[in-house]
């Protein structure tokens, strides 16, 4: 027996129209394609954004962390009871302290009482660039501590003048305008009381000039300086490491 023609192609027809509707056509499938990389690209923002979010919280507690730190190794816990973060303020440009933008400040109190200052200072004669410190200075005008906090210095040699790598900064402990005349305020080689680095004399006499400066400026500024309103927390985003 065999199939009228017309029979046929009536059942080839309606094959093709079974497989047009039971295969996705090249449009749909590229559509799908599309929306499965849009939620892709949605969900992988979204992680990243969390990410980034957790990862500025830790960078932030860690930058507050080395803050404290740095701090800390001149007005160490016993000599204070306050926040010295929540106790600070803005410098503005200041050229006694080389400083050519806005820096921060710190006050170290007792029971409310400030007992001593954290300047920032930059001497900017170093021998390989500007060298950024750390001034603490008590409230009678005596040296509490200094700390280099960035420089470019000369490893083996200029590099000294880190408390990681020697002790020389620690000469400026105790030191005053009172009891420290002007002249001596130099190296031993330019006829002062301060010792230099072996095979480096520029960089100390540069950061003897610097501190030199901070307890002249603080002189000067001493009340003022004292009364200044501290910042509010938003706005404490600087970084500083003891070098």
């Amino acid at each position: 027996m065999t199939e009228d023609k017309g029979s046929i192609d009536k059942n080839h027809a309606g094959s093709r129209r079974e497989a047009d509707t039971s295969s996705p056509t090249i449009s749909q499938s590229m559509l799908r394609a599309m929306i499965g990389l849009s939620l892709f690209a949605v969900v992988t923002a979204g992680l990243i954004a969390v990410t980034q979010l957790n990862t500025a919280e830790r960078i932030q507690e860690q930058i507050k962390l080395a803050r404290s730190k740095a701090l800390l190794e001149i007005v160490p816990l016993a000599d204070h009871n306050n926040d010295l973060l929540a106790d600070s303020f803005w410098l503005d440009s200041a050229h006694e302290l080389g400083l050519t933008e806005p820096a921060e400040a710190f006050v170290a109190k007792q029971d409310g009482v400030a007992v001593a200052l954290i300047l920032p200072v930059v001497a900017p004669d170093g021998y390989s660039g500007p060298i950024r410190l750390i001034v603490g200075i008590n409230v009678n005008g005596t040296i509490k501590g200094v700390r280099v906090i960035e420089h470019k210095e000369t490893p083996g040699l200029g590099d000294k003048i880190s408390i990681k790598k020697s002790d020389w900064v620690l000469s400026f402990d105790g030191k005053s305008l009172i009891n420290t005349r002007e002249n001596a305020w130099r190296v031993k080689k330019d006829g002062g009381s301060f010792d230099q680095l072996t095979g480096a004399t520029i960089t100390p006499r540069a950061i003897v000039r610097a501190v030199h400066q901070a307890l002249l400026f603080y002189q000067d500024r001493r009340s003022t300086l004292l009364a200044q309103t501290p910042l509010e927390r938003s706005e404490k985003t600087r970084s500083v490491e003891i070098h």
